[in-house]
Formats: structure tokens, C-alpha cells, sequence
């Protein structure tokens, strides 16, 4: 394994046995404790400097929390109790590898049908045996999502690039063209700055999507951006459109292939007067009656899971970017140049946008989009690069967002970095004299925030189930959410969207929160 040729950066790396959980888990708690992002990517360089070519990716994909297998069909139902059959501490002699772990993984992964949920359950009971309980807690919050300890991506690349020698642009650039930043990371240490700047974009592989940040409002956006394309925010799923010939491929913003869901999408493509392109564009409902009136979220999702069969709503699609076309990447043309190209493309099946530096004129822009059912807008400066898996400043969405104060009906004990903190909240919309559960969040929440949450529940408490205490409902919360939906989860039939906790009002007694009629009139 070696650096970039010919980069003053690069270090041999030593040559080491294989790279045990316990190094792993000892390193994500100290990231987890730092507060400087530098400081966090040098910790994590210093051990990817110690992985083989094998272990590289696997290390990436531990520490962000998204192992190489992906999803794999584990959650708290199967691995809520798996500590019990762990070592007290852990086995020194013969510890648990990243190796060892990433095969279990792919064993887990391969398992389906009846009965799979208890053979997944069986094959990690053997792979925690050996482990200490910290490292029992670490895998387990891997494989459910819940891994917080401050190694996201953009630390993450930062700790490849100080690793193997390669500039952190050129890391960032790789990632983004190969869809993997495990995979760049292995690249970077095998064939160091070469291999990773050789990554190029490649019709039929998805790329990390561009994100946009927040801006208050249209005004402040342009303001900050400039000459700026206003466009429509859809509300539903975003899909990546690779077409190499008659080879069509549809990706979400997760990178996950779904073509076949998606069949009149897939027609339509192969429509387009091109022989390969990459379009960027939102999936979403809408009625069949009202083609201009877009259907609520759960509806398109709805019809999305089913392929198609859901009655509520049809399936259209409109595309708001391209990163090829013709054997050209487009990525690093003006956004102004790349829309050009969108609409000689696509026309009909373009998001509606206006180009203008004019606040007022966004702002008119942005009223009327909501009028019509959308989202909101994103506002994207004109000469922009597509950048893509970056949150960056020259994409701003704007939508409204809604405060509700609610009461906490109950909260879960949390895990990962959150373990021993009550931290899920059951929240609770007023009807008549009673509360009805509308959702949960965990987000939002500060450490000190947690500890006097738990506190303040746990002298509430009324019972237990589970992970969960239920509390009297005394406690109020301001929640910011950015929708009301139907729901079939909830007694009340609706369920918050995007909820995250904005302040504890205890100025308020629960008798001033707001009602379930008052959610109720958010749902389109």
C-alpha cells in the first residue's frame, strides 16, 4: 500500500497485523469526544494508515455508520439483546477482527426467507462472543442506523486525503464520481492522488447527488447567490436516470437501483433524443384529475413501493439537472449551460424555474410554487458546478417550516453515543382532554438537553415497555416540522414530517397545546 506519487504528503504506511473492532471502537469513541473537525480526521487518518488494502473500505463504511453490505435487514428486533451472549471483557487473545466482521455482514446479508430474521439473529449471537460490550454496542449501532460519533462524510474524506497523501478536493471529486467513498479510500491507498483523480463519471454507476443547504427565505438566498435559477422543491423521491444505449438504470439519492419500480419512468428515458445521458430529477404523485395538483408524500411513496399500483395517484417525473450527455460530462459546465441541455433533452418533463437576480421576483416565484401544492424552492446560482454529495452554498432550499407545541407522552432510552439518556420522544397533539400520539423525534436534542430531559421524565414516569418510559403528560415542546401527512401508525391519522425539537416550553401547562385539529389542518 502507498501514498501519492510524488506528493510531498505521503508517508509509507507501516506494515501492521490485521486491524482489530477494539481499534475501531476505541477510535470512534475518541472522535466521538473531540470537538475540531481537524482533530477528528487525524484520528481517523492514523488508523486508516494501519489497514490493509482489504481493510480500508471496511473501516470507512464502520465509522460513517453505512458498512459496505448497506442495509441489511437488521434492526432493534434482532439485535436487542445479542449483548447477552458477549464476553465480559472481551477476549484478548483472540479479538474480533474488521475482517472477521465484514464476513458475518456479508453472511447476514445473504440471508432471507422464513425464518431470517432468527438465523441473522444466530450468526451475530457467534460474532459477539468475543467482544467486549462496547464493541457489541458499536456494532449494534452500525446496524441500525444510530451510530453518532462525528465521523460523517466530509470528516471522513478529510481523514483519507490526510492518510494517503491526496488532496481532500481530489478525495471529495472521487467520491462523488464513483457513488463510494470506501471504495475511494481504497483506491487512495493502493494507487494513491493518480488512481483517485483517473475515477471519472461512468453512465449506468450512480454519483452522490448535490444537496443544498437552508436560507431562511428567497430574498436572502439571491441575495447571497446572485444571478440565481429558481425551481420548483418537489415533494418526492429523487432519482438519478443513467441510459447507455437501450441499458436504463433509475437510482434514489441513497444509490439504490429502482428501475424495475419504475417502468413508465424507464419508457420515458428511452425516449429522450440521446444515446447516453445522467439526469438528476424528483419522482412525484400526482392526480390523474388535476395534473398540476401534486399528491401528499405518502401517497407517492405509496405508489412508489408498489410499482405502480397504488390508485390514489399516477407517477410523473420531472427532471431539474444533467451531468452527461453524448459521451460529455457535464458536471463541471454552469448550471445555466446544463439546463440548456435539460430542456433540448427533456422538454415537458423540465421542473419549472426562472432565472433572475431580482429578490422580488423569487419571492413571487417561491409564493406561487406553494400555492400550487409544492415544497418551496431551491435556489441555485447560475454558474454553479454540479458538486455533487456536498451540502454547499450555491444550492439553497427554502420551505416553511411550522412550530407546534406538544406535550411528551413517553421517550425511549437512547443508544451509541445517547445510552443511558431518555431520548426518542413520544410526542402528543391535544384532543379534548386527552393526548393522542402524532410522532416521535430525536433530533435537535443537545447533550444538555438530554441529561434534563431524562431527569424531568424519569421523576414523570408512569410505567415501562421495552425501551420505553411513559411519563405524565405535564411536559410541553416546541417542535418544528416541516408537514403534516395521513397516517395509519397514529390513533389521531396523522404523523409529523421532519420533526426536531426547538425548546421545552415551560411557560406552557399542557392544556395550551396545540390540538390534533390543529395538525390536521396541515395535511394537503
Amino acid at each position: 500500500m502507498r501514498s501519492g506519487k510524488g506528493d510531498p504528503m505521503a508517508t509509507e504506511a507501516p506494515e501492521h497485523g490485521p486491524v482489530g473492532l477494539d481499534a475501531v471502537v476505541e477510535c470512534a469513541h475518541d472522535v466521538g469526544k473531540a470537538r475540531s473537525r481537524r482533530t477528528k480526521s487525524e484520528r481517523i487518518a492514523d488508523l486508516l494508515r494501519r489497514c490493509s488494502e482489504d481493510e480500508v473500505a471496511i473501516v470507512v463504511g464502520l465509522l460513517t455508520g453505512e458498512p459496505r453490505q448497506g442495509r441489511i435487514g437488521v434492526g432493534w428486533a434482532t439485535v436487542a439483546d445479542i449483548d447477552d451472549h458477549a464476553a465480559t471483557g472481551g477476549s484478548a487473545d483472540d479479538p474480533v477482527t474488521v475482517g472477521e466482521l465484514d464476513r458475518a455482514l456479508d453472511e447476514v446479508a445473504g440471508i432471507d426467507g422464513p425464518g431470517s430474521q432468527e438465523r441473522r439473529r444466530a450468526v451475530l449471537v457467534e460474532l459477539v462472543r468475543p467482544m467486549t460490550p462496547a464493541e457489541v454496542e458499536f456494532v449494534r449501532s452500525v446496524l441500525v442506523g444510530g451510530l453518532r460519533q462525528g465521523a460523517l462524510a466530509g470528516v471522513m474524506a478529510d481523514a483519507v486525503a490526510k492518510a494517503f497523501g491526496v488532496p481532500a478536493a481530489v478525495v471529495r471529486r472521487g467520491a462523488m464520481l464513483s457513488g463510494d467513498l470506501g471504495e475511494t479510500a481504497r483506491i487512495a491507498a493502493v494507487h494513491g492522488r493518480d488512481g483517485v483523480e483517473a475515477i471519472g463519471l461512468r453512465v449506468g454507476r450512480p454519483v452522490q447527488p448535490m444537496l443544498a443547504s437552508t436560507a431562511p427565505s428567497a430574498t436572502s438566498a439571491v441575495e447571497d447567490i446572485g444571478a440565481s435559477v429558481v425551481q420548483e422543491k418537489l415533494d418526492g423521491i429523487r432519482i438519478q436516470a443513467h441510459r447507455q444505449g437501450s441499458d436504463i438504470r433509475l437510482f434514489t439519492r441513497n444509490l439504490n437501483d429502482v428501475t424495475d419500480r419504475l417502468p413508465a419512468v424507464v419508457e420515458l428515458v428511452g425516449s429522450f433524443p440521446a444515446e447516453s445521458v445522467v439526469l438528476d430529477g424528483e419522482v412525484l404523485g400526482v392526480h390523474e384529475d388535476a395534473e398540476d395538483t401534486p399528491g401528499a408524500f405518502q401517497d407517492t411513496a405509496s405508489t412508489f413501493s408498489s410499482g405502480g399500483s397504488s390508485a390514489r395517484v399516477a407517477l410523473d417525473v420531472r427532471f431539474f439537472d444533467i451531468l452527461h450527455r453524448d459521451g460529455v460530462d457535464l458536471i463541471d459546465e454552469p448550471l445555466a449551460t446544463r439546463l440548456d441541455h435539460l430542456a433540448s433533452i427533456a422538454p415537458g418533463h423540465v421542473v419549472d424555474g426562472l432565472l433572475t437576480d431580482d429578490p422580488a421576483r423569487a419571492e413571487a416565484f417561491t409564493a406561487d410554487a406553494l400555492s400550487r401544492g409544492h415544497e418551496g424552492v431551491v435556489i441555485k446560482g447560475s454558474a454553479s458546478r454540479y458538486a455533487a454529495g456536498r451540502r454547499g452554498k450555491e444550492w439553497r432550499k427554502v420551505k416553511p417550516v411550522h412550530t407546534f407545541d406538544l406535550v411528551v407522552l413517553g421517550a425511549e432510552w437512547g443508544h451509541g453515543r445517547r445510552t443511558g439518556w431518555l431520548s426518542n420522544l413520544h410526542l402528543g397533539a391535544r384532543d379534548g382532554e386527552a393526548f393522542v400520539m402524532v410522532g416521535k423525534t430525536f433530533k435537535g436534542l443537545t447533550d444538555e438537553l438530554l441529561r434534563w430531559q431524562t431527569e424531568e421524565l424519569l421523576a414523570r414516569e408512569r410505567r415501562r415497555e421495552g425501551i420505553t418510559v411513559f411519563v405524565e403528560p405535564e411536559l410541553v415542546v416546541e417542535i418544528a416540522l416541516d408537514g403534516v401527512q395521513r397516517s395509519t401508525t397514529y390513533p389521531g391519522g396523522v404523523a409529523l414530517r421532519f420533526a426536531r425539537v426547538r425548546r421545552y416550553r415551560e411557560d406552557k401547562s399542557p392544556s395550551e397545546a396545540d390540538t390534533l385539529d390543529d395538525l390536521r389542518r396541515l395535511v394537503r
